[in-house]
């Protein structure tokens, strides 16, 4: 396993003075991501978890929607980068038509105006009810627990929650990449998403929102704020968004009946 910081002497300006300081800075090394041969992507990450971020994007951005249909998936770490080949008995390129889009997430973004179109047309339906207490519980146990933030100051972290547990917990230096890492491992190890939360740091913009819609999560909670999009989002497809937790309050930007109090 690559490990996930590197240590640095940096010039610190600090009381009118310069001085030594020993830091960690946080690892960034390219994932290049092949399916049945043919390369979909590069992701910039940290390196962990990198079999269930390659299954995440993937079926994040659609091109795998059930478990039988990944063969096999191997992993090659190299000194400047790492490949994931991941091999399936369908055809994942049929009827697509690749678009590109630089999304806010400074990344290559594949088919968003097709993943929007048809992922807005959902209706989320779930019975969650969380309260003001949970949400502001696992924020604080989102913080508690990432000691990589700890070290480093570059990294986002994501959880998959129930209203009174944190199943998953998963830090990486993009926001995108901590949620695929957690979508990779629910969908490879089969376990159901529905009826779960996603908290998580980072802004939450539209592919953010699409992402905990295409595994049905019924309430998505960040400790920043949504974009006017996601917003847009998430009321017409019926996804409770939370955003701009601190420790004592958050702000609740479309609700579906499932905080209590509310």
């Amino acid at each position: 396993m690559v490990k996930d910081s590197h240590n640095f002497t940096v010039k610190e300006y600090s009381n009118n003075s310069f001085r030594d300081k020993e830091i960690k800075s946080i690892l960034e090394i390219p994932l290049t991501i092949n399916l049945n041969g043919r390369e979909v992507v590069t992701l910039l990450t940290t390196a962990k978890y990198p079999k269930y971020l390659a299954i995440g994007f993937l079926k994040s951005d659609a091109y795998i929607s059930t478990r039988d249909q990944v063969t096999d998936i191997k992993i090659t770490e190299r000194d400047d980068r790492i490949i994931a080949d991941v091999t399936t008995n369908n055809d994942p390129w049929e009827g697509r038509v690749l678009e590109y889009s630089i999304t806010s997430g400074c990344g290559k973004g594949t088919n968003f105006g097709r993943n929007v179109s048809t992922i807005s047309k959902k209706t989320i339906h779930s019975d969650l009810k969380v309260t003001p207490d949970q949400i502001l519980h696992h924020a604080r146990t989102l913080h508690e627990r990432s000691t990589l933030y700890g070290q480093t100051r570059g990294c986002h972290n994501s959880s998959l929650c129930t209203p009174t547990d944190m199943l998953y917990f998963r830090e990486d230096i993009g926001r995108h990449n901590a949620i695929d890492m957690i979508v990779g491992q629910c969908f490879f190890e089969e376990v159901p998403t529905n009826g779960k939360i996603i908290v998580s740091t980072g802004r939450v913009a539209s592919e953010i929102l699409l992402k905990a819609v295409r595994i049905g999560v019924p309430i998505l909670a960040s400790t920043a704020v949504a974009t006017s999009f996601s917003v847009e989002l998430a009321r017409k497809i019926g996804i409770t968004l939370i955003g701009n937790i601190s420790d004592t309050g958050f702000w609740v930007y479309n609700d579906q009946g499932r905080i209590e109090g509310l």
